[in-house]
Parts: structure tokens; C-alpha cells; sequence
């Protein structure tokens, strides 16, 4: 499970509420990390916007000391609930910049930070999602993007135990925006530690869905999709999979253009789209469209075993009710088991019978 928005509900209470819905992981948003060293040190502040701008500033980051201590003070939470933590996130807006004096910042006093907090966390996992920084501040020349890349997993090789980074194509990366290409890159970092993170919003989110549109789908929705994840049960190796997020998205009114509630100028409309109507798989009725568990089940026909997050952004999280965590993870569980029994079915419907299944 993924957390809600940083700053609006205390990070304790959103671990107890994954913990007492029966979830066995989170993963941790660094937002979040964050806010709870500014809890720590007595320098909390919070927005509550729900619509995210690219370009907005965040609070001031607070000093690495206190980060460090809150992530000990968070593995204690999460040990204390028999919860594991998944992966730290986001390491965003690092691949491919034209600006190479920040790519070397990025590496010399970003990474090491996050490595370290990772260690400490317990966790072997970053996630790193494709950049979607402007086109002029970045670069798609592959190989700039694979050595930029082979600079991260290389340095999570020299650490002890070993870092592992998971590669996450965004349905609105500005290079690297499906899982094909996503799937290219991490075989040519060429490194045990590198691989990816495969998520059903994203996958059809760029192929089968846009917001921008009256259907809400792209023209040949369908079609793409299933040579899609056709592909994808043909090449993709599993032991390159790193962990899986599942969620769904909700069918807008109206299409997401100038004037719309949820738009931002400046901000893709697919990014608009996912930081405010994401949905739990299986939540149809609260308008949920995409096939995400036709996508789902290609994950695990490819054999993929390990962690399965049902990862949220929504405007929901942002309601300040205190009920608002113990309401999502509820919701979050349900699509869970929903997954399961739907993904089953749908193995056993593929195959004309029987209920094997990796899930």
C-alpha cells in the first residue's frame, strides 16, 4: 500500500491503519519521510491542495540529521506493525537532463542520502519513475539516459547489502513513456539491480485512456492495448520485475482541457489526471474504467512473484476527515482481494479451466 497526501494525516495513524486492514507493506512516499522530520523537529507545515503542479516549491527540506532520525523513528513504527517497507519513492527528474551540473548534484548529494536512508529504512528497493521534466530541459537520447541510469545502479551495487532501483515508465514521461521502452532501458543499464516497476494505471494510461478526450480512450484503445501487453507477456523476464502497483482510473465528465477543475496549465493532462482520479481496482462503481485487470494478469502470466502495491493519488486523500486513512485502506484491502479473485478467474477463463495461479 501507498500512503495519502504527506502533511494531512499523521504518518503513525496511516501505518496503523495499513497494519489493522491487514496490509503487509507500504511504500514510503519521501514527501512523507520529510514532513515527519518537520513533525520532529517542530517545523511541521502542510498544504492541502489537491491538484499538483510540477512546478510548485515544496516546504525547505529539512536538515539530514533529522531526516535520518525519522527514518529510524519509521522503521520502529513499521517493525512495531510487522510492516515492511516495500520501497522508498519517488527518485524523480534525474534521467536525461541537459543540465549536468544537477545530474552531478543529483548523484553526489542526493543519492547518497537516499542510500542511506534506505539502509536504515530496510528496504533494497528505490523506485525511480521516468522523468517528465520539460523537453528543454531534458534530453531523449537513450544513451544518455542508460548511462545515466548504469550511474544509479552502480552505485547501489557498492552498497551492503546491495540497493535495487525499479524503473517506472509515466503515462506522461516526457521520453520514456510506456513499459516497452521502459523494458529497453533497464536491458540496456544491464544491471542485476536495475529493473522495473510495472503499474496497471500507467500501462493503460497511455495507451488505452485519455482524459483529454470525450471517451476518455484514444481512438484504438483496444487494439493497442492487447498488442501491448502481448509484447509484454512475450519478453518481459520476471526476475527483472521488481515489485507491481495496481490501481485504476475514473472516467472524467468532461474532458481534462483548459477550464477543466483539474487542469493545470503547464502540467501534462495525464499527470493532472492520475494526481486527482485515481481509483482501487475494481471501485466501477465509483468510476473506474480501465482494464486493469486484464493488465494485471499479464504481470503475473509473465510469472512475476513479489510485491503487489495498490498505489492511490487522489483528490480524496486530501479530505481532511480524520476517518479519511482508515476509509482508504479499507478501500485499499477490498481491491486487493477483488485482484485476486478477478485475476484468478480471469487465468482460469484464458486457459479454459483450472485455478492455478501465481497470485
Amino acid at each position: 500500500m501507498s500512503l495519502g497526501r504527506p502533511g494531512i494525516h499523521d504518518l503513525a495513524g496511516k501505518l496503523e491503519q495499513a497494519a489493522q486492514h491487514g496490509f503487509e507493506g507500504i511504500e514510503l512516499f519521501y514527501d512523507d519521510l520529510e514532513h515527519f522530520a518537520r513533525k520532529l523537529s517542530g517545523t511541521s507545515s502542510s498544504s492541502a491542495s489537491s491538484n499538483i503542479n510540477i512546478n510548485s516549491n515544496s516546504n525547505s527540506t529539512p536538515p539530514r540529521n533529522a531526516l535520518l532520525s525519522a527514518a529510524y523513528e519509521i522503521r520502529k513504527l513499521c517493525d512495531s506493525l510487522n510492516l515492511s517497507i516495500v520501497c522508498l519513492q519517488p527518485f524523480s527528474l534525474y534521467e536525461g537532463l541537459l543540465d549536468r551540473a544537477q545530474h552531478d548534484r543529483l548523484l553526489s548529494e542526493k543519492l547518497p542520502l537516499w542510500l542511506e536512508i534506505a539502509r536504515i529504512l530496510g528496504t533494497n528497493t528505490i523506485q525511480v519513475p521516468s522523468n517528465f521534466l520539460p523537453a528543454d530541459q531534458t534530453t531523449g537520447d537513450r544513451d544518455v539516459i542508460v548511462s545515466d541510469l548504469r550511474e544509479l545502479a552502480d552505485r547501489g551495487l557498492q552498497e551492503h547489502p546491495p540497493v535495487r532501483f525499479a524503473y517506472e515508465a509515466l503515462a506522461w514521461g516526457t521520453h520514456v513513456d510506456t513499459w516497452e521502452a521502459s523494458w529497453e532501458i533497464v536491458q540496456r543499464v544491464n544491471r542485476p539491480n536495475f529493473g522495473l516497476c510495472l503499474d496497471t494505471f500507467n500501462i493503460a494510461g497511455r495507451v488505452y485512456a485519455d482524459p483529454t478526450s470525450v471517451t476518455g480512450k484514444t481512438p484504438t484503445a483496444e487494439t493497442d492495448l492487447a498488442a501491448s501487453l502481448a509484447r509484454l507477456r512475450g519478453t518481459v523476464d520476471p526476475r527483472r520485475v521488481f515489485f507491481v502497483q495496481v490501481v485504476d482510473g475514473e472516467r472524467l465528465h468532461s474532458p481534462l482541457l483548459p477550464g477543466h477543475k483539474f487542469h493545470v496549465p503547464g502540467q501534462p493532462a495525464r499527470m493532472s489526471w492520475s494526481r486527482n482520479a485515481r481509483l482501487f481496482a475494481g471501485e466501477e462503481h465509483r468510476g473506474g474504467y480501465l482494464p486493469v485487470f486484464e493488465v494485471a494478469r499479464a504481470f503475473f502470466d509473465v510469472g512475476f512473484d513479489g510485491w503487489v502495491s495498490m498505489e492511490l493519488f487522489s483528490r480524496t486523500l486530501a479530505d481532511p476527515d480524520p476517518r479519511t486513512p482508515a476509509e482508504h485502506a479499507r478501500r485499499g484491502i477490498e481491491s486487493w482481494r477483488t485482484l485476486r479473485r478477478r485475476v484468478l478467474k480471469l487465468g482460469a477463463e484464458q486457459r479454459g479451466g483450472g485455478s492455478s495461479s501465481n497470485l
